[in-house]
């Protein structure tokens, strides 16, 4: 295949060095450089003495590549088929992370049987035997499907010639990190294994159209283990998200050549797998106890609103520190919002111990949740309730302003078809405001929590 070449790397963000460096100068991180080792015939080295030897590239008008038909493979799961842009795309490569033990093998499994029905899939497993996969397959009940094929392998060259075959429409790759290159000397999961082997197998799906997953590790911080490259390459990169012993999973696109990145497909496990929640702002409600601490939050994941309770519990410190904790929300967000309070309102947080908990797992980044966790810690400071039947959105400022947010539709009408009667949430144009009634439109924190509590 080539002569070898080496270079030093940082998985955090690409760059690269000629020697070793114990600290990135491009992304400042420390102890990310390590040493990448390529093939000649893979990056191109030496092509300069060779370069009379190429043969000249046949152009053609970009009408003509615009009109190609797209085909595409349909999973069987509507909402997973909307995150991915409508389908597989042939000759794609998705790349699919999340932590340990969320799900990931089982979700390819179950989307690799139901493929199978009309389309030949391969999965190649490295990390599990047959038999184990095997077992996977028969817990749920996809072990019959005559199409699907199993490989167990961690050789790259050997999965790349299966696929180069043109046998199968799908291949599936568990996972990426337990590959390896045979002329690469380095341990799998190594920087220069995950990148030889993945310009491999993204080489082989595109030359014979074949539509390909594969898994990819993760950090203890949560990004994609490996070099930064490795999504680069790739055409979409898929994020499962979540509690892996509980509550709902968020799957989601952070990448996508082929469809947008702002939808969201919520799942739930059980004993048969994955599958959709169609429901799941009436499934986070089902438990709710009405009490002081407690507001329901209209939330967006993606382009899906989604009710979702935020609870408080406020409580005199017993020692010289107040504690801040949350569950489901960033805490410096929550820090921040606590001092605003004790600053623009006559809430007194400065000796009382503060937890914020998201219901249901779920992990929020809408900063539409602002007002409803201000709202929270002031019900559960005062001893109030929300005013019955009422949801609340909003984002807040430093000085203590309700703000805009996006598709405040969405979450109104959400809120509506649950049964709620009012929705606190920001001004709006007199033009929007009069298309919902519902809306109860407050100019800053203060003005919520002195309307909209009560006993």
């Amino acid at each position: 295949m080539g002569k070898q070449t080496s270079h030093f790397v940082c998985s955090s963000c690409g760059a690269q060095y000629s020697s070793w460096t114990g600290r990135c100068t491009q992304c400042g991180e420390w102890n990310t450089v390590s040493e990448e080792v390529q093939l000649a015939t893979m990056t191109g080295v030496g092509l300069g003495k060779k370069a009379g030897v190429g043969k000249p590239l046949k152009p053609q008008v970009v009408s003509k590549s615009a009109t190609t038909t797209e085909r595409r493979m349909l999973t069987g799961m509507r909402d997973i088929d909307t995150v991915l842009g409508g389908g597989i795309v042939a000759g794609s490569v998705n790349l699919i992370a999340g932590q340990p033990g969320i799900g990931k093998s089982t979700l390819l499994m179950q989307l690799a049987s139901r493929i199978a029905r009309e389309h030949s899939v391969l999965y190649v497993s490295g990390e599990e035997s047959e038999h184990q996969v095997g077992m996977r397959a028969q817990r749920l009940g996809v072990a019959g499907v005559e199409r699907l094929q199993l490989a167990t392998s961690n050789i790259t060259e050997d999965i790349a010639a299966t696929i180069a075959d043109h046998t199968y429409d799908l291949v599936v790759v568990d996972s990426i990190q337990t590959m390896t290159v045979k002329e690469v000397a380095s341990a799998p999961g190594s920087v220069s294994q995950i990148t030889n082997s993945t310009a491999v197998l993204v080489a082989a799906a595109k030359s014979s159209d074949t539509a390909m997953f594969m898994v990819g590790h993760v950090t203890k911080e949560g990004s994609i283990a490996g070099p930064k490259v490795l999504e680069h390459i790739v055409d979409v990169v898929l994020q499962l998200d979540g509690d892996a012993y509980g509550g709902f999973k968020m799957f989601r696109a952070t990448k996508n050549r082929f469809g947008p990145t702002s939808e969201v497909a919520i799942l739930e496990m059980d004993e048969h797998g994955l599958r959709s929640v169609e429901n799941p702002s009436q499934a986070l409600l089902a438990e709710r106890q009405i009490s002081d601490g407690s507001v329901v939050l209209a939330t967006l994941e993606g382009t899906r609103p989604l009710l979702v309770e935020v609870q408080a519990l406020v409580n005199k410190t017993s020692y010289g520190y107040p504690k801040r904790a949350a569950s489901g929300i960033d805490l410096n967000r929550i820090n921040l919002l606590i001092a605003m309070l004790e600053r623009r309102t006559k809430l007194r947080l400065s000796e009382q111990d503060i937890y914020i908990n998201i219901v249901g797992g779920m992990r929020l980044q809408d900063p539409a949740a602002d007002l409803a966790i201000c709202m929270a810690i002031g019900s559960a400071a005062r001893g109030l309730q929300l005013k019955a039947n009422a949801v609340v959105f909003g984002e807040v400022g430093l000085s203590g302003e309700v703000r805009h947010v996006a598709f405040a539709d969405k979450r109104v009408a959400e809120a509506k078809k649950l049964g709620f009667d009012v929705a606190i949430g920001p001004q709006m144009r007199s033009a929007k405001a009069s298309k919902m009634p519902l809306l109860h439109s407050v100019p800053d924190v203060r003005t919520a929590l002195n309307e909209f509590l009560e006993r």
